[in-house]
């Protein structure tokens, strides 16, 4: 694709005709907006300024798999600022329709991984530059920037996005002297985009989806939100919380912006001050530090981990070496140390569990990590077992039923994917297990916060995506990931069949 829209010399065309358009096609305004963002892989059209140009470039490229709005714009809300870039969310035309873009937070995500100031947000089209009181009465309606061409060069259909370099903003206008330095910068910004540019014209096609059943929020989790915020209800803000209360930062934002306060250690809390503690369990050490700093404790240990606290306590009873598999590092495993730290021996792969030395080979039990994957955790076990013939086990399985039930949905679905996105922040450790077990399953995998933490570069050739959620994970966030990705293509979404999990744990006394 070139600037010319309709000038061919294909065999059979006349000259003038205009040229039909398959690909998705980047399209800029202005002269200068085309020449800075030129090296796009997919072309860049040069469309014209203002409404009448954009309506007839729209008409022409009805037939493209995807349009792009490339160029500078007036910021309207006063936290963006000349040479940010917004993204739009959607465009909205002078008689107040609005047009949506739904891929527009991967799209702001491949921006900001080049280093741009990145905001999100509605854009105004108007049919001539906006000024004054009319640009605070737009800026009032909650939108970011305003253009004369997005609106109109969206009739030519979808996937649709736009990216607007700002240049002038309410108090710094176009007609004052440092304008000419401003419009350079925002230049300089839309040629920085043009990796970002071309990562999501590579993405734009049809594909099909399939998501994991079941996935996303398992009870512990629910129990564990739902505690932090009965507490706030009861006894106000600040509660404060020991820890992540479970492994998502969406959640821990949330709750913060309720009133709650993440601390590291019980001594950052003020004597006196409720506290939280977190799903993934503590050592009985820091129990004491709390009740030592007269602090009211909500217990929002996950029932199986407390299962696993228990057994261990058991086993060091009768004097066993108990030999926990899990990863050393990871905060469920700190707390069941704790519970008997001369008998507990932590083994994280095979290779540990072929050499751990217990003081007696015949007094030996182990217990294991609720949220691991379940094949190297049995694999480790039976390496044990082989070693140790009176080896005692639990009498029911660690691993919790949501780390197992969203592995077996993952292997059940790999074959019908290409990709696998995993929606989970990264310190979560059944959302990694959930990238591990779709990669020994031969598929690609990815953990992603969220959408915008998708790289649109995995997705140029990925027809068939598998999207699940660890156990951590608000549903909400698939729900958005898969629209996002419906803003870049026909969508065709699947979801197999599953039992539900109908698990419900009772809530502390002192928020129940």
């Amino acid at each position: 694709m070139t600037d010319q829209l309709r000038r061919t010399d294909a065999p059979g065309r006349a000259r003038g005709q205009a040229r039909p358009v398959t690909g998705p096609v980047v399209c800029a305004p202005m002269h200068v907006e085309r020449l800075v963002t030129r090296a796009a892989d997919a072309g860049v059209v040069h469309t014209g300024m203002g409404p009448d140009r954009s309506i007839r470039a729209a008409a022409r490229l009805r037939g493209a798999a995807g349009v792009l709005v490339v160029g500078v714009a007036g910021g309207l809300d006063p936290i963006v600022r000349p040479g940010d870039v917004v993204v739009a969310s959607e465009v909205r035309g002078p008689d107040g329709d609005a047009i949506p873009s739904p891929s527009a937070p991967m799209l702001a995500g491949e921006l900001r991984r080049l280093g741009l100031t990145v905001h999100v947000g509605p854009i105004e089209s108007r049919p001539r530059i906006v000024t004054g009181a009319a640009r605070k009465k737009l800026a009032a309606g909650g939108a970011l920037a305003v253009d004369t061409e997005s609106y109109w060069l969206a009739q030519a259909g979808k996937p649709f996005a736009v990216v607007r370099s700002i240049v002038d903003t309410a108090a710094a206008p176009l007609i004052r002297p440092a304008a000419l330095a401003r419009g350079a910068r925002a230049l300089r910004m839309l040629r920085a985009a043009v990796p970002a540019i071309d990562a999501w014209t590579s993405a734009v096609r049809d594909r099909s989806v399939v998501l994991a059943n079941p996935r996303s929020f398992c009870a512990g989790v629910e129990r564990a939100i739902d505690i932090v915020d009965r507490a706030l209800d009861r006894f106000g803000a600040p509660v404060y919380v020991r820890r992540q209360i479970v492994h998502n930062a969406h959640v821990v934002t949330e709750l913060e912006q309720r009133g709650a306060v993440f601390v590291t250690e019980v001594d950052e809390v003020p004597p006196g001050s409720v506290l939280v503690l977190a799903a993934h369990g503590v050592a009985p050490a820091v129990r004491a530090e709390a009740q030592a700093r007269r602090l009211t404790v909500i217990d929002a240990t996950c029932p199986l981990v407390a299962k696993v606290h228990t057994e261990v306590r058991r086993y060091a009873s009768r004097d066993e070496t108990v030999i926990l598999i899990g990863h050393a590092d990871h905060e469920e495993v700190e707390g069941t140390v704790g519970e008997a730290p001369e008998h507990v021996i932590v083994v994280g792969d095979v290779a540990e569990a072929a050499r751990v030395t217990p003081r007696d080979a015949t007094r030996v039990a182990y217990a294991m990590q609720t949220t691991l994957a379940v094949d190297e955790a049995d694999e480790i076990a039976d390496v044990l077992r082989d070693r140790f013939p009176s080896l005692r086990g639990p009498g029911s399985d660690d691993i919790c039923y949501a780390t197992t039930n969203r592995q077996q949905a993952v292997r059940a679905i790999a074959a019908d994917c290409d990709l696998m996105l995993v929606v989970g922040s990264p310190n979560s450790s059944n959302s990694l297990r959930l990238v591990e077990v779709a990669e020994r399953e031969g598929v690609p995998a990815r953990l992603v916060d969220d959408a915008g933490k998708v790289d649109l570069r995995l997705l140029a050739g990925a027809v068939r995506i598998g999207v699940t959620a660890g156990a951590s994970a608000p549903p909400h966030l698939v729900d958005e990931l898969v629209t996002t990705l419906g803003g870049l293509g026909s969508l065709a979404v699947r979801e197999p069949s599953a039992p539900p999990e109908n698990f419900h744990f009772t809530l502390p006394k002192e928020v129940s």
